[in-house]
């Protein structure tokens, strides 16, 4: 059966340019997927998702003009069923006959899940691609992720943007069929300034390259992308500055033109005395530009404007470009001396007409209740308390400022700056800024003793308010961001080495909520949230479930030794005694559990009877010191690693030793033994998590 490539082009209005490549990906799969599975594909078939701000594409090679024959095997009555007592086809059976088309004695018997059922056989015959291809575009259309949809004209259609034009074609051929509306056919549309306004693509491999040279747009994303970020580079070297952090502008950016071209703009150097944050997130943000750093990584007065002309002269793309951003340099620089004309301690009280959550009351409540557990977790780190609680005071504060309000990105980041102006101490400054450290997976975490209490304070705060009034996260739904804030707790303690217990920090937590809110004190809820928390950030960090689980069975709150002793079970895995060791203590946890009773003493040596069961009672008594001596100094490598030497003396007891001797006291004593022997094997982890 002859093959061809197959094209399938939406013209629309501007499309969203923060979700265009996920839309065209989505788009590539589900129509896809649909012709794979009606048969339509070849096992040399390849997709490919093209996109600009007017226009989603897919292009997919070797499609069949016909899908292919299909045998069938249709399952009907069971046997039961279909025959009476005397063998005769039943009304049942002869209307499945019927239903499909066949005759009673052409139906076959075949054995199914429910037994011995009448089956039908026959081959449904393929179908057109041109009679099909259009249902198919819409029902992908359909299933994009698109939050709203639009109507235009007087039709019925719905789509994120307006749809003006559809290009099917198999091969050189126009497949005929009606989408959103719209007639397909063999014309698109070139770049709106300087491509040509109409283009016949003379057949579907020739798209791509038909567009970029006669209609100047650049329909691969991703190539598009790459493009940009080699012009930036280039004109950034050029120029001797760099860039900084600016990928995520760049996704953007490849969604907002179809041929892009970098030009070079600049902007009064006085505008320099605003905060460098506040003029780059105005860049960025509302004009889409790529600021400039020198070698010093400090902001210099230009841009780099990523224009969709490519023109022999840009000058009047440049001047307009920097006539459009002044005004909202400007309006910055209002913000910024506006706001340090009052004290940020002054806006403190007006926190109290900001509503927090209408069941925890007012943003002012809320940093009282940080404040006091912020000086809490302060003095549990020896840290200065005073200056905790002043941070966590204020940390708030510029929620009521002009800028916060114009930016609300720059919370903490502007009171920061407004405290400095105000002679606060540069601790108080900086915990006012990193309090919200991490914000997001990978981000940096706050410095100071000072800045982590306070960045442990607002995340637990949260994290108790929400779940005493029930607000847990779902399966797919987060709207407090519990698990980012339970992430970021767990983050700070760990990679901060912070010597403190979560228990006592979620008690704490909880205890900061006045009695007049109502609501459970869920704080063992809370702590087992935070723990799958952590198994998931283990296992991201590459530790096995079994090493995870391993540690975590043991109860210990101070979760800043939880990697130490991880590392601890991964060096004891190495070791040929690991597997052995293992299963004698998942064997030693089942007796003890029959036995229903644990570790309470230790083993009578005159109840020793056996020369295995009096070789293992020395043993333990020559490892368990060795042992505890390296626990007690947080050795936990050493700790494990020391259970080695017990391998051939648990091996000799398990193969000699009747642990269920008839004589009681006997029996009592080595599971006494047993329990000796678990209790030292599972101070660093419980290692019969380890076996098979």
């Amino acid at each position: 059966m002859t093959t061809a490539t197959l094209l399938v082009e939406l013209l629309t209005e501007e499309l969203p340019p923060k979700s265009l490549a996920k839309l065209a990906e989505a788009f590539r799969k589900a129509l896809t997927d649909d012709l794979q599975q009606e048969g339509f594909l070849t096992a040399g078939s390849t997709s490919r998702a093209y996109a600009t701000p007017r226009r989603l594409a897919v292009q997919i090679t070797q499609v069949l003009a016909q899908s292919p024959d299909k045998a069938l095997e249709i399952q009907g009555p069971s046997v039961k069923v279909g025959l009476d007592k005397d063998g005769k086809p039943t009304p049942a059976l002869a209307g499945f006959a019927k239903k499909n088309g066949i005759a009673v004695e052409d139906l076959v018997q075949i054995e199914s899940a429910k037994g011995t059922v009448f089956a039908c056989r026959k081959t449904a015959t393929g179908s057109a691609l041109q009679t099909n291809l259009a249902a198919k575009v819409e029902a992908a259309l359909k299933k994009l992720p698109v939050a709203k949809m639009m109507r235009w004209g007087d039709g019925d259609a719905e789509f994120v943007r307006p749809a003006h034009g559809l290009v099917m074609l198999h091969g050189a051929s126009v497949l005929p069929g009606t989408v959103l509306g719209i007639a397909s056919g063999n014309k698109t549309s070139g770049h709106r300034f300087t491509g040509q306004a109409e283009l016949v693509i003379a057949n579907a491999d020739a798209y791509e390259t038909a567009l970029a040279k006669d209609g100047m747009v650049i329909a691969d994303f991703a190539q598009r992308r790459s493009m940009i970020g080699d012009l930036l580079e280039a004109e950034a070297k050029k120029q001797q500055v760099t860039l900084g952090e600016y990928l995520d502008l760049l996704d953007e950016v490849a969604a907002l033109v179809e041929h892009p071209s970098v030009y070079v703009g600049a902007f009064d150097a006085g505008f320099l005395e605003i905060p460098a944050e506040c003029l780059i997130l105005t860049m960025r943000q509302n004009q889409k530009y790529f600021p400039l750093f020198d070698s010093a990584g400090k902001l210099t007065n230009r841009f780099l404007i990523v224009s969709n002309m490519q023109v022999p002269d840009p000058a009047h793309i440049i001047s307009g470009n920097q006539r459009v951003i002044r005004p909202r340099l400007e309006d910055a620089r209002f913000f910024y001396n506006q706001d340090r004309k009052e004290r940020l301690e002054a806006r403190v009280p007006r926190l109290e007409k900001v509503v927090y959550h209408n069941k925890l009351g007012t943003q002012l409540q809320r940093v009282e209740r940080v404040q006091l557990l912020a000086g809490k977790i302060a003095r549990l780190l020896n840290a200065d308390a005073a200056q905790a609680e002043r941070a966590a005071w204020l940390a708030k504060a510029d929620l009521v400022t002009g800028m916060v309000g114009e930016f609300p990105e720059l919370q903490g980041v502007m009171g920061r700056y407004y405290a400095l102006h105000d002679g606060e101490p540069a601790t108080v400054a900086a915990a006012i800024a990193e309090h919200y450290l991490p914000r997001y997976a990978g981000d940096k975490l706050p410095e100071s003793p000072i800045a982590c209490a306070v960045a442990l304070a607002d995340k637990l705060e949260t994290l108790s308010g929400m779940f005493g009034i029930g607000q847990l996260p779902t399966g797919d739904r987060d709207p407090f961001a519990l698990r980012r804030h339970a992430l970021g707790v767990i983050r700070i303690l760990i990679e901060r080495g912070l010597p403190l217990s979560i228990t006592d920090l979620i008690k704490d937590a909880f205890e900061v909520f006045p009695k007049e809110i109502k609501f459970a004190d869920t704080s063992a809820e809370l702590e087992k949230f935070v723990f799958e928390r952590m198994r998931g950030y283990f296992s991201d960090a590459g530790y096995t479930t079994q090493e995870i689980e391993a540690v975590l069975a043991m109860p210990s709150s101070q979760i800043n030794l939880v990697p130490s002793r991880l590392e601890a079970v991964k060096a004891f895995k190495a070791l040929p005694e690991a597997k052995d060791l293992a299963a004698a203590n998942k064997r030693i946890q089942n007796i003890l559990r029959q036995a229903k009773t644990s570790f309470d003493g230790v083993a009578k040596p005159e109840l020793l009877k056996e020369k295995a069961e009096i070789a293992l009672f020395q043993e333990i008594r020559n490892v368990r010191e060795t042992v505890e001596f390296h626990f007690s100094a947080r050795e936990y490598e050493k700790s494990l690693l020391a259970l080695a030497k017990l391998r051939p003396f648990v091996d000799t007891f398990f193969e000699e030793v009747m642990v269920n001797a008839e004589d009681s006291d006997v029996r009592q004593n080595r599971i006494r033994l047993l329990g000796e022997l678990g209790h030292i094997m599972n101070r660093v982890a419980d290692i019969s998590k380890l076996a098979a």
